[in-house]
């Protein structure tokens, strides 16, 4: 089964809880603090690997979650960090976080990596807090919550010329005769329904990878048919070899077929429309092939143009070095596996009012709600002094709060005081 997209939930590890516990043995009198600290949550990280072709091991994932890190303990002794969880997907494969629409990864090398989910750090344990004014502290924190993200996963196929055109213009038929893949050939629309790659080796021993991509139709930049599957694999090319029926075998005009294929890539944006293409004349063994050419050079006079035929054996000799001659004058495009970070220059936190309730909302707030633990009242009293430093009492008075009204931050009730 191919399948190049899919949409997959994604939640990294919980680090570990610090631990809250003092030394105690017979012979040593005010034994201090020594609460460990949490181990760090997994990560879930996606590796490319060149062998995989298809997203069909991810399909039937619809949430990978990762291991919560160990406890800190008594003694000093520190969770362990969970073991990441790493996901091997195929060669151009990109990531999106679908909730911030940014493009998390873009996998094109192999052995790739990237952690498209983040593990939370671990609790720190009370043996961290002490201090020359509190030498025996009791506190320590819950582990972090571990990134939640939904993503969106797309392949698009890694080769060096893409074959583009109607469907039934004998792309397959094309692809068979110069390399040694095996595509399905039949007499009827759509008979490509995925990427085929084929690597084509000349004489000289140079050589190229070659993709029949499914056939295009008019609309195909909006959704319509196979379209937008096939314009995004065609992105991933170098150059665009376009096949046009010159025999007009189902009474179609070339020209027109050539137009409108453009237009649909044009349509579809993302520069595909300004890469090198070479237009392959096919099926000139029909009877009005050689007509349909000279009419076709004069309006294209300034193309690179073609002409096979698989029935005859002619011309692929031709188009498989004028293929390699355009790769080799190509500069490589600047392509990298990459995270793309983005500054966001945001408020800590939102104050809004629902009816008689001030709600609170921010990452960095809710984030230390979650690792504080409220059975501790030196926790509860730290909470509230991070609230204060980081504005928030400021803020509620400025908008209006007054003692005693009712706060909720991650569904827990505060009283305001201030």
């Amino acid at each position: 089964m191919f399948v190049d997209e899919l949409t997959v939930k994604v939640i990294a590890g919980k680090g570990g809880d610090g631990c809250t516990s003092f030394r105690r043995e017979k012979y040593v009198a005010m034994g201090g603090p020594d609460g460990g600290n949490g181990g760090n949550g997994a990560n879930i990280v996606f590796r490319a690997n060149k062998g995989l072709k298809t997203l069909v091991d991810l399909k039937y994932m619809k949430i990978i979650k990762a291991h919560k890190g160990e406890n800190g303990k008594g003694s000093n002794r520190q969770g362990k960090n969970a073991p990441d969880i790493v996901i091997d997907v195929p060669l151009g494969t990109t990531v999106t976080d679908l909730d911030t629409k940014e493009l998390i990864a873009d996998l094109v090398e192999d052995n790739a990596e990237v952690i498209v989910a983040k593990g939370g750090r671990g609790g720190r344990g009370n043996a961290v807090f002490k201090t020359h004014s509190d030498t025996a502290p009791r506190i320590s924190e819950l582990g972090e919550p571990g990134e939640e993200k939904t993503l969106k996963v797309e392949l698009k196929v890694m080769a060096d010329v893409g074959l583009i055109g109607f469907p039934s213009v004998g792309k397959s038929t094309i692809l068979a005769s110069i390399s040694a893949a095996r595509p399905k050939i039949a007499s009827y629309h759509f008979t490509t329904l995925i990427p085929n790659l084929g690597v084509v080796k000349l004489k000289d021993n140079r050589s190229f990878i070659m993709a029949d991509l499914p056939g295009l139709i008019e609309g195909a930049h909006t959704g319509v048919g196979l379209g937008i599957k096939f314009l995004k694999h065609a992105s991933r090319t170098k150059v665009l070899v376009h096949v046009v029926d010159m025999g007009s075998s189902e009474g179609r005009s070339p020209i027109d077929d050539y137009l409108k294929i453009r237009e649909e890539i044009k349509a579809f944006g993302g520069k595909l429309d300004t890469k090198k293409e070479i237009i392959v004349a096919n099926k000139m063994d029909l009877p009005n092939a050689n007509a349909n050419l000279e009419k076709f050079k004069k309006e294209f006079s300034d193309k690179i143009i073609i002409p096979v035929s698989s029935v005859s054996n002619i011309g692929f000799d031709t188009l498989i070095e004028t293929c390699a001659d355009i790769l080799d004058t190509t500069l490589e495009e600047v392509t990298e596996s990459h995270i793309t970070y983005k500054y966001r220059n945001e408020k800590p936190f939102t104050i809004v009012k629902d009816n008689d309730v001030w709600v609170i909302k921010g990452k960095e707030i809710e984030k230390l709600f979650k690792m504080t633990r409220f059975d501790e009242d030196e926790a509860v009293i730290r909470f509230a002094k991070k609230l204060k430093g980081m504005g928030v009492d400021q803020e509620l008075e400025h908008l209006g709060a007054k003692p005693g009204d009712i706060v909720l931050i991650c569904d827990y009730i505060f009283e305001f005081k201030f």
